[in-house]
C-alpha cells in the first residue's frame, strides 16, 4: 500500500472482526490508512465469541451460511500458554477478579480481545450484524492499474444492502467455523441424531445414551471426557488405536469410555459398524472431524 515516492493513502475494507481483523484495522490506521470492519456478529471475537444457543443451526453445520459462526463449547480452554497467545505489544496478561490460569477459558481470551478493541479505540471502525456477500474486482480501465474492489453486505437481521468501493480488501474470516465431514457408507441413511462438534456445548443433552465420537484429536478427546460422565457408553473412533500415554490413562479410569478403529458403516437400525467387524448400537453421533 506504499508507493515509490512515499505513502499513499487507501481506503481498505476489513472482514472480520475476530483477532486478525481487529489487529489488521489498528495497523492500517496506524499507517494512516482508512479502515471499515464489517463484522456478521454483534460483538468482537470471531471464533472466540461464545454462542451458547445453537438449535437454529444445521446439526452437521451443512448451511452454505451458518447462523452460528463460532465452534467454542463451554469448557474449552486454550492449549496455548497466554504468554504467546496474546500480541507483541499488548501482552495477554492475568488480570485480577478474572480466569489468571496460564491456559484460561474461552471467556478470557475473548475478554482480552475486547481489552484490546477498547485500548486502541477500534469499535468505531466496526458496522456489526453486516455479513459480507460478495467481493469481486472492479470491471475498468487496465488489469493491474489501480485496481479496486467492489464489496457487497447486507444487514443481518434486515434487508438493506450496501454496495462500495474499496482500494483493497482484506479477508480475515478464519477457518475454523465451516465444519467438516467424513464420507462414510450408509451416513446418509442413519436415522438417529448426528451432530459436528461444530454445535456442541455441553454434555447434558447426551445422558445415559450411547454416544459415537468420531476423531480423537483435542476436540474429540474433551468432548469424549466431558461426555462420559453422563452418558451409558462413550465410544471414541480413531484412525489408529495408538494413543498418548495420557488418553490411554484416561480411558483406563472410565469403564464405559471404549477406543475403537474408524467406522465402517451405518445402518438405519442405529448399528455403527467399525473397521474390526465390531458394532455398536448407538443413539446419537459427533463427528470432532475439524
Amino acid at each position: 500500500m506504499v508507493s515509490e515516492q512515499g505513502q499513499s493513502t487507501k481506503n481498505v475494507c476489513v472482514i472480520g472482526a475476530g483477532p486478525s481483523g481487529l489487529v489488521a484495522a489498528r495497523e492500517l490506521r496506524k499507517e494512516g490508512h482508512t479502515a471499515v470492519v464489517l463484522e456478521q456478529n454483534h460483538d468482537i471475537g470471531g471464533q472466540w465469541l461464545y454462542e451458547p444457543n445453537v438449535e437454529k443451526e444445521d446439526p452437521l453445520g451443512k448451511n452454505k451460511f451458518l447462523d452460528v459462526h463460532s465452534s467454542v463449547y463451554d469448557s474449552l480452554r486454550i492449549v496455548s500458554p497466554r504468554e504467546i497467545m496474546g500480541f507483541t505489544d499488548f501482552p495477554f496478561m492475568s488480570k485480577k477478579n478474572r480466569d489468571t490460569r496460564r491456559f484460561p477459558g474461552h471467556k478470557e481470551l475473548w475478554l482480552y480481545l475486547k481489552d484490546f478493541c477498547e485500548y486502541f479505540g477500534l469499535k468505531e471502525m466496526i458496522r456489526f450484524n453486516t455479513r459480507v456477500e460478495y467481493v469481486g474486482m472492479l470491471d475498468y480501465g487496465v488489469f493491474g492499474k489501480d485496481l479496486k474492489w467492489v464489496v457487497k453486505s447486507k444487514e443481518k437481521k434486515g434487508e438493506k444492502r450496501v454496495e462500495e468501493v474499496f482500494d483493497a480488501v482484506i479477508v480475515a474470516t478464519g477457518h475454523y467455523s465451516q465444519p467438516r465431514l467424513p464420507s462414510i457408507k450408509g451416513m446418509d441413511a442413519w436415522k438417529r441424531k448426528q451432530i459436528h462438534s461444530h454445535v456442541y456445548r455441553v454434555p447434558e443433552p447426551f445422558r445415559n445414551e450411547v454416544v459415537v465420537i468420531v476423531g480423537n484429536s483435542l476436540s474429540g478427546q474433551d468432548i469424549s471426557m466431558e461426555i462420559v460422565k453422563v452418558a451409558k457408553e462413550v465410544y471414541l473412533s480413531a484412525k489408529s488405536l495408538e494413543v498418548t500415554d495420557g488418553l490411554s490413562k484416561v480411558i483406563s479410569k472410565h469403564r464405559n469410555l471404549h477406543l475403537y478403529p474408524q467406522i465402517q458403516s451405518l445402518h438405519e437400525d442405529g448399528r455403527v459398524e467399525f473397521e474390526d467387524g465390531s458394532c455398536v448400537i448407538a443413539d446419537t453421533i459427533i463427528y470432532c472431524t475439524g
